[in-house]
């Protein structure tokens, strides 16, 4: 019966990713590589990413803890590799495609207080274990690429190190459900380090022994190594991790330094990981030649901008760049499709206040200098009032001085605070998050929220957002569409009572909820480039399909915005001239329309 089920037709694949020696190695990254190649070999590909912490979610978890949380369309609040994976693929997760312990116990304790387990003691094996089990062979045959059918192939992250003490569950039901589905159906991919002493400068292979021996002693062998290094591994070193962990010198590739995250599939592709994976699954069969074309030119094309485009980001967490890690992404997709090399200035928002300039004029100096000198300004959302006054002065010197600026969430509502302050006078204007008691309340607590429990209570995932004024910027950049579905993470928003007014002075709410209750958008007249939105728009911005309200501001900040609004925000292909004097013409090319931004526009 076990080998009829085992030679099943269309029965799922599963390839699990585990890492090894230490944390931050790049599991995340290698998952998402392994499924963007599988599905240029034309398979299907899900993803899970198991998370072993006690947290039900990351949506209560501090960005400084665990990087940004990255909000679905379902609206779960998940971990940041769920984003690397949804960009590398261009898929839709849901919040069941990250599984945490809290997720497991919580589900295996709610089965045992209603008397699901009939009386038996719960242990950890079997119920924890078969939860585990059960929860990856339901999610893993949801599709998420808008097909119908279930994916060929469920890619796995297991999050954290082998060896940690809380993963040994997760540890335990994965060997279990090799057994399970059987050989053929089951690939493991173990990411881990060889460090190169800089003493000798050479290869050492110790560390990773010591991992696959842990993850052996486990009861999870091996298929495939990747080895993070500096440099390519030698040959002598693949045959000596050959020969102690029992891996196949052909399928042992190294993941060795790059300039960006996206020469990662292409480096597994030139050393056949793919096939190996095809391989270890019996999948060669059903698989096409790979085609990643379109990803290596634009990797091409990233690798050779020289052109800069600065945009400052105005922030609170600007010590740790993976608590931006959608924005920075979303920035880096608009300026690849602009052809500008993205240079990111790092802003402190507290640095920019007038306490900071007494304390240490120096920072503040310096602070100011950087926001000066940037093409165009983002001040992206956050929680909590440290830093406010120092984006709403970033926020009024972009209003000002006509630089390009884009406002997310709390950007977008510290905008609006700031524009009554200073154009409509209100002094006391003010978030209600930020002085429940203000005469002059601009952004108020939204009406189904919760002020005690903060986890999943905010307007969380998909909303639509209905254009009011169709020939604004926001909507000529989203393809002249009537709305668009946007991601959402707030508890706050603009107070509807004072939208009239705030109109009347010139700072237009071009975009609302089907209400017209909920301000989306606002826009600034008069300005080349002012934009504030309710929702985030980095969450669904994709490589080959740049978020268009990013697009906007790095155009703006670029110069050729009205090239992108007269092709409708579409850019389909961008090519870039040389001219004389080494400035580069940028030209977006729509339905056979030459837009250009050379030093004069024209079209």
């Amino acid at each position: 019966v076990r080998r009829n089920l085992r030679d099943k037709p269309n029965r799922m694949k599963y390839v699990l990713v585990t890492g090894g020696v230490v944390s931050g190695l790049g599991k995340g990254v290698t998952a998402s590589s392994i499924g963007l190649l599988l599905q240029a070999c034309g398979l299907r590909v899900t993803s899970i990413k198991i998370d072993p912490y006690l947290n039900t979610d990351a949506g209560t978890m501090s960005p400084f803890e665990h990087g940004e949380v990255f909000v679905l369309d379902d609206g779960g609040e998940v971990d940041l590799d769920l984003g690397n994976y949804e960009r590398f693929l261009d898929s839709t997760l849901t919040r069941d495609n990250n599984l945490t312990t809290g997720k497991i116990y919580q589900s295996v304790i709610d089965k045992e207080r209603k008397g699901d387990y009939l009386g038996r003691t719960v242990q950890v094996v079997p119920h924890i274990t078969d939860a585990i089990q059960e929860w990856i062979e339901r999610v893993a045959n949801v599709p998420v690429d808008g097909k119908e059918g279930p994916p060929d192939v469920c890619v796995i992250e297991l999050g954290g190190t082998i060896g940690d003490i809380e993963s040994m569950p997760f540890i335990e039901a994965l060997g279990q459900f090799f057994y399970k589905v059987g050989p053929g159906n089951f690939c493991l991919v173990h990411v881990s380090l060889v460090p190169v002493l800089s003493v000798v400068g050479e290869q050492k292979t110790k560390p990773t022994q010591h991992s696959v021996r842990g993850l052996r002693s486990l009861g999870l062998t091996p298929n495939i190594l990747a080895c993070r290094s500096t440099k390519a591994l030698e040959d002598n070193v693949k045959t000596k991790l050959s020969q102690f962990c029992h891996v196949p010198e052909e399928n042992i590739v190294t993941l060795y330094d790059v300039p960006n995250i996206w020469h990662v599939p292409l480096l597994l592709r030139d050393q056949k990981a793919h096939e190996a994976i095809l391989k270890e699954l019996n999948l060669l069969g059903k698989a096409v030649e790979a085609d990643v074309t379109e990803w290596t030119a634009r990797t091409k094309i990233y690798d050779t901008l020289q052109d800069l485009v600065r945009i400052a980001m105005v922030g609170k967490y600007t010590g740790l760049t993976d608590s931006y890690l959608s924005v920075l992404k979303a920035l880096l997709h608009a300026s690849v499709a602009c052809h500008k090399k993205l240079v990111v200035d790092w802003v402190a928002a507290s640095d920019l206040e007038e306490i900071t300039a007494q304390e240490t004029p120096d920072v503040h100096k310096a602070a100011w200098d950087l926001l000066k000198g940037a093409d165009g300004i983002l001040v992206p959302g956050g929680f909590g009032d440290r830093g406010v006054q120092g984006k709403m002065l970033a926020t009024k010197y972009a209003r000002e001085n006509q630089v390009p600026f884009l406002g997310i969430c709390l950007g977008m509502q510290l905008a609006v605070v700031e524009f009554a302050r200073s154009i409509l006078g209100f002094e006391d204007a003010n978030s209600t998050e930020f002085e429940p008691e203000t005469p002059s309340p601009c952004v108020i607590f939204m009406p189904e929220g919760s002020t005690t429990h903060m986890g999943g209570t905010m307007r969380l995932g998909s909303r639509r957002t209905y254009f009011q004024v169709p020939d604004c910027k926001s909507a000529k950049l989203y393809g002249n569409a009537k709305f668009v579905v946007e991601r959402h993470r707030h508890r706050y928003e603009v107070n509807p009572d004072m939208i009239q007014e705030i109109e009347n002075a010139g700072l237009s709410f071009v975009g609302k909820d089907e209400t017209g209750r909920r301000m989306e958008i606002v826009e600034l007249q008069n300005h080349p480039y002012f934009v504030g939105v309710q929702f985030h728009p980095e969450f669904k911005s994709r490589p080959g399909k740049p978020s268009a309200l990013f697009l906007g501001l790095i155009a703006a900040a670029s110069g050729c915005l009205e090239a992108v609004l007269q092709a409708s925000g579409k850019v389909s292909k961008v090519s870039t001239t040389r001219v004389a004097n080494g400035t580069t013409t940028g030209k977006v090319y729509q339905n056979g329309n030459v837009y250009s931004n050379g030093n004069g526009l024209h079209h």
